[in-house]
């Protein structure tokens, strides 16, 4: 078995081994993997994260020993809190990270990584954090531009936010909207929930097709055209601006 590492602030992860296969997740920065097939230039990978699978180039990331790798699935994990900041890599380059990237045992603001040394002095959050502070990781990303497959501030999809805000905070929440829509325990009414919980909404079809996070008054942060704050009633999302009801209701979720 092979393992490896991301070496960039986020790279594609897609379902075929393609540069024109579409964008169906990212991998950040210090995100490991196990690597489960390999072609010319790409591998099919599955994240330790969350078992995400898909296809990354090979030139944006690095291998790491079966040690190193489940070394670090034992560890703590530290993310950079910052919006946007810089890290010196391998002591000779600087590197752009932004908010979410994992730096891989992370001590004396140094990773420790053989054959892999970043040097960061900008804020991190480690640790399970109160599910108030999630309010507060969310705003992180207010106005991040829509992207589908995206979980960065520079791109984001709603799955992706609500995913990103979760794991800042030390929680583990699935990639997809209808694997989130699994989890947790489902609430009756509105009125039961509590800023932080995850609210689902579904198409004709039945099938989930969105989350958002519930704030206090009435209020949901979610990415649609970009992270956004709209109101949620009993009928679904009604986005403050078009003063109609965007997505409809399917499910409240209590994560945590």
């Amino acid at each position: 078995m092979h393992y490896g590492i991301c070496i960039l602030n986020s790279i594609a992860l897609r379902p075929l081994p393609s540069d024109k296969s579409e964008l169906i997740s990212q991998v950040l920065f210090g995100e490991s993997f196990e690597i489960l097939e390999e072609s010319t230039s790409w591998f099919k990978i599955k994240l330790a994260f969350d078992a995400y699978e898909g296809w990354i180039d090979k030139k944006q990331q690095i291998q790491i020993s079966s040690a190193e790798y489940h070394n670090l699935q034992n560890q703590n994990p530290t993310y950079i809190a910052d919006l946007v900041n810089v890290a010196s890599f391998n002591k000779t380059e600087l590197l752009t990270l932004s908010l979410g990237a994992e730096l891989p045992l992370f001590k004396n603001d140094i990773t420790h990584l053989k054959n892999f040394e970043t040097h960061f002095e900008g804020a991190t959050i480690s640790g399970q954090s109160a599910k108030n502070k999630l309010i507060d990781s969310a705003y992180m990303y207010l106005n991040a531009p829509y992207l589908w497959g995206g979980k960065t501030p520079f791109g984001i999809d709603c799955s992706g936010f609500t995913q990103m805000v979760y794991k800042l905070n030390g929680y583990k929440l699935l990639r997809d909207a209808s694997q989130q829509a699994m989890q947790g325990e489902a609430l009756s009414f509105i009125e039961e929930s509590e800023p932080g919980d995850l609210a689902f909404f579904d198409n004709e079809e039945g099938k989930i097709v969105h989350v958002g996070m519930i704030l206090s008054n009435n209020q949901i942060i979610h990415a649609h055209g970009k992270v956004r704050i709209d109101l949620l009633d009993h009928s679904g999302i009604y986005n403050v601006d078009t003063k109609r009801h965007s997505h409809k209701l399917r499910v409240i979720k209590k994560i945590i």
